[in-house]
């Protein structure tokens, strides 16, 4: 086999890239893995994660300079002095914002999957029905019973702990034992469990292992997971998909591998290989293979295929349905509620669990009818205040450090997720007078919520407190921070999947219709967002599309 050519090439290295190179590694494909940013090792490269905030220069946070540099970062919690080499450098990749949208980016072998929030839930009957059932974009081309041996496999392999709560809106799993709730959680769980008939306050399902998993150690409670994790306790590329693919020695990992189009026959109508630009040293270079998978996160995944096969359509591969680059979704939040739980001075939890309660969504399903369409869930936990809860200047001497010596208030709060409508308008396009560092055209990004999401966000709110108030949680106040598209970091729908190649850039089994030997299997193949974390889907998605091109190779049909 030619040095350049392989049997399948996988286009980035986060969730879904990960577990695509796995997944076709470990079927005997010879694969290469491009991701366009730096390596990180396993351990090795987690420089920051055995390191307290005294430890840094700026005890962790960010600087002038750093706010100068990051634009976009800076509007949110991700800027940092602790994993900045872990976003991706904006001056280098600018993007173009027709309306305000807060895109953050890892780029580095690992992509996002060193940085997730690691909540995972699978989708119910209910999500992938609901399109159809509302007349809302199109239907899903899969249902539930599709899909749920991938979510086991899934689930055993990347190790999710939580409990089987037995709840048709929240499907069960293959669950390591979960982490435990603390006192003040347990006994507004209870109460907001007895008090409503339409939801539950459950232990958040959260890829976290609570068990050694392969060659991974469980989860010590550090809550340090954003900065890499030496033990192994969260899934990640690092330390679960990219072991794996490694191990068959079927796999070859190329940084720096800025993946500028697919290359397309349209004699054959298939794609034959891609071309990169290499990050470090700017030349171009091709690569071939039978089948690739395009796993970029949504944005870029639909970039790539725009920046393709522009002589046979002008909006690049897979855009003769005029769907591709529409369709963009996140999930809206910052909102919700918290209070104070009185009563628990003498109690106190160990650890720092990286992890928190969840409250199922419960609107529109069942008996309960809304004003708006879908739904949401909440997210959240209780703590209890430390020494930064007092600020120095305000107090001196003896009485100053006996107040700190002994734990703060216990509070308890709650923030929301909420579903982002299938908009066609919201869209991204590209910017051809807008260069990066590397002379390609940037995206352009034009999304915004609808009146559907504002409507929900007063929900969102009103029903935190009542629950709260409902739990006993004294001074309970309802807040919404504003949100703005992006922000939920939760990118989907670019490409979405459909029955039709009219109305949708890919099929059933996630190939692009123009290019039935393209596969798309991160966010951008999402036909709606439901109300839970996406990241578990995009892994049973990949593998079922793996298995299925697998099989197809050996029919001959790709």
């Amino acid at each position: 086999m030619p040095e350049n050519t392989y049997d399948a090439i996988v286009i980035g290295s986060g969730i879904s890239g990960g577990w695509a190179a796995k997944e076709l590694t470990e079927k005997g494909f010879k694969t290469i893995m491009l991701e366009r940013g730096k390596n990180v090792e396993h351990i090795k490269d987690y420089t920051s994660a055995n390191k307290e905030l005294w430890e840094f220069p700026h005890r962790g946070g960010r600087t002038q300079q750093m706010i100068e540099d990051y634009p976009v970062l800076k509007r949110d919690y991700p800027l940092n002095e602790m994993n900045l080499d872990w976003w991706a450098n904006e001056k280098d990749a600018p993007y173009v914002e027709v309306k305000r949208f807060d895109w953050f980016r890892g780029y580095q072998v690992g992509g996002r999957s060193l940085l997730w929030g690691r909540q995972s839930y699978r989708w119910s009957e209910y999500d992938f029905e609901a399109n159809a059932k509302d007349g809302i974009a199109v239907d899903w081309p899969i249902r539930y019973k599709d899909i749920d041996p991938w979510y086991s496999y899934a689930e055993r392999f990347a190790g999710i702990s939580g409990n089987r709560d037995g709840l048709s809106q929240l499907p069960d799993g293959e669950f390591q034992p979960a982490m435990e709730m603390n006192c003040v959680e347990k006994d507004v769980a209870d109460r907001i469990n007895k008090h409503y008939k339409r939801t539950r306050m459950i232990m958040g399902r959260v890829a976290n292992i609570t068990q050694p998993l392969q060659a991974r150690t469980n989860c010590q409670y550090r809550n340090k997971c954003w900065l890499g994790c030496p033990f192994g306790g969260y899934f990640s590329t690092q330390s679960s998909t990219l072991p794996a693919a490694m191990a068959t020695g079927n796999l070859t990992l190329r940084p720096f591998s800025i993946v500028k189009e697919i290359l397309y026959d349209k004699n054959t109508k298939k794609a034959t290989g891609v071309r990169i630009i290499d990050a470090e040293n700017n030349q171009t270079y091709d690569y071939f293979a039978k089948i690739i998978f395009v796993n970029a996160s949504a944005i870029n995944s639909a970039w790539i295929l725009m920046n393709s096969a522009t002589d046979v359509w002008p909006g690049g591969l897979g855009s003769s349905s005029g769907e591709l680059g529409h369709n963009l979704m996140d999930h809206h939040f910052r909102t919700g509620a918290r209070g104070n739980a009185e009563g628990y001075d003498d109690k106190y939890y160990f650890g720092r669990r990286p992890n928190g309660p969840y409250i199922v969504r419960y609107q529109n399903l069942f008996d309960d009818k809304r004003n708006y369409t879908r739904g949401f869930g909440y997210q959240g936990g209780a703590s209890r205040s430390g020494w930064s809860r007092e600020i120095a200047e305000l107090n001196i001497g003896g009485e100053f450090k006996d107040a700190l010596s002994e734990p703060g208030q216990w509070s308890i709060g709650f923030t929301a997720f909420g579903e982002i409508l299938p908009y066609h308008e919201n869209k991204i396009t590209l910017d051809p007078n807008v260069k990066d560092k590397w002379g390609l055209p940037v995206v352009a990004i034009d999304a915004e919520i609808k009146e559907n999401e504002l409507a929900m966000r007063k929900d969102m709110q009103e029903d935190a407190i009542e629950m709260l108030t409902i739990a006993g949680i004294k001074d309970v106040k309802g807040y919404d921070g504003g949100y703005t598209m992006g922000m939920g970091i939760h990118e989907m729908g670019t490409a979405r999947m459909g029955r039709d190649s009219k109305t949708s850039v890919l099929n059933g089994n996630n190939q692009v219709w123009d290019a039935m030997n393209v596969f798309v299997t991160d966010g951008a193949c999402m036909t709606s967002s439901a109300s839970v974390n996406p990241s578990l889907t995009y892994m049973a998605l990949t593998a079922r599309a793996v298995d299925f091109a697998a099989k197809e190779m050996k029919k001959g049909n790709l």
